[in-house]
C-alpha cells in the first residue's frame, strides 16, 4: 500500500509540473498573441505628390519606415516574452529593451516627418504658431535659420523644433540617431530628417538642397495642429 501511494504521489507530481509547464507556455502564448501590435501609417498619397524628392527616394524611405514599425512590434513581442518566462534580469531582456527605444523613436519620428509634407502656404502673422515663433525668435527668418543650422550639423539625426513645456518656449533641437537628444516632456512641432538615406541617393552630399525642397514642400497646415497654445 505505501509503494502503491509513493508512485501515486510521484504520478501526481508529475502531472503537476506537466500542467504547469503547459499552462505557462500557454500564458506566455496567449500574452505576446494579444499584444497591441503598431499599425504601419499609408503615405502611398505622397509618391509623386512631393516636389523635389524623387519617388524611388521615397519608395526606400517609406520601405526602411516600416522596417522600424515592424521591428518595434517584434521586440515588444519578445520582450513580453521574457517577461512572461521570469527573464526580465537576462542580458537579453536589458539588449531588446536598449534597441526598443531606438525602434519605437525611428518610427515616432519618421511619422511626424511625413505627415509634415503636403506644401500648404506659411501660416498668417496671426495665426497662434507664427506668433509663438516671432515671439520667441524675432522674426519667422530667424527661427528658420537656427533650425536649418541645426539640420547642416555634422553627422545623422534629426534637427526638431520643440516646445519646452516648462517654459512654453520653442527651441531647436538636434537628435542624435532616433533616441539620443530629445528634450524631455517637449512637444515636437517641425522635424527634419537628415539621416543621409533621407537625401543622398538623390543630392549626394548637398543637404543644403534637400533642406530647401523639405521647406518647399511642408503642410504648415498639418504642422500647425501639434501646437497647442
Amino acid at each position: 500500500m505505501k509503494g502503491i501511494i509513493q508512485v501515486g504521489t510521484i504520478a501526481a507530481m508529475a502531472c503537476a509540473a506537466f500542467c504547469h509547464a503547459e499552462a505557462s507556455t500557454a500564458a506566455q502564448t496567449s500574452n505576446t498573441s494579444s499584444l497591441k501590435t503598431y499599425k504601419e501609417k499609408n503615405y502611398d498619397h505622397l509618391i509623386g505628390n512631393v516636389p523635389g524628392l524623387n519617388d524611388d527616394l521615397l519608395k526606400m524611405h517609406l520601405k526602411l519606415y516600416k522596417g522600424y514599425v515592424d521591428n518595434s512590434n517584434l521586440l515588444l513581442q519578445k520582450l513580453t516574452a521574457l517577461q512572461a518566462k521570469g527573464e526580465m534580469r537576462s542580458p537579453e531582456f536589458a539588449g531588446l529593451k536598449r534597441m526598443l527605444g531606438w525602434e519605437m523613436d525611428g518610427m515616432r519620428l519618421h511619422e511626424y516627418y511625413f505627415d509634415s509634407f503636403g506644401k500648404s502656404p506659411l501660416l498668417a502673422d496671426d495665426h497662434p504658431l507664427m506668433k509663438k515663433i516671432v515671439s520667441d525668435w524675432g522674426s519667422y527668418s530667424n527661427w528658420k535659420s537656427d533650425f536649418i543650422a541645426t539640420g547642416l550639423m555634422r553627422g545623422i539625426g534629426w534637427s526638431v523644433a520643440y516646445i519646452d513645456p516648462s517654459e512654453n518656449r520653442l527651441i531647436n533641437m538636434w537628435i542624435n540617431e532616433h533616441d539620443v537628444g530629445h528634450l524631455a516632456g517637449g512637444n515636437p512641432i517641425v522635424i527634419m530628417d537628415v539621416f543621409e538615406h533621407a537625401y543622398m541617393p538623390q543630392y549626394g552630399l548637398d543637404r543644403a538642397k534637400y533642406i530647401d525642397v523639405f521647406f518647399e514642400n511642408l503642410n504648415w497646415n498639418e504642422i500647425a495642429k501639434r501646437y497647442k497654445p
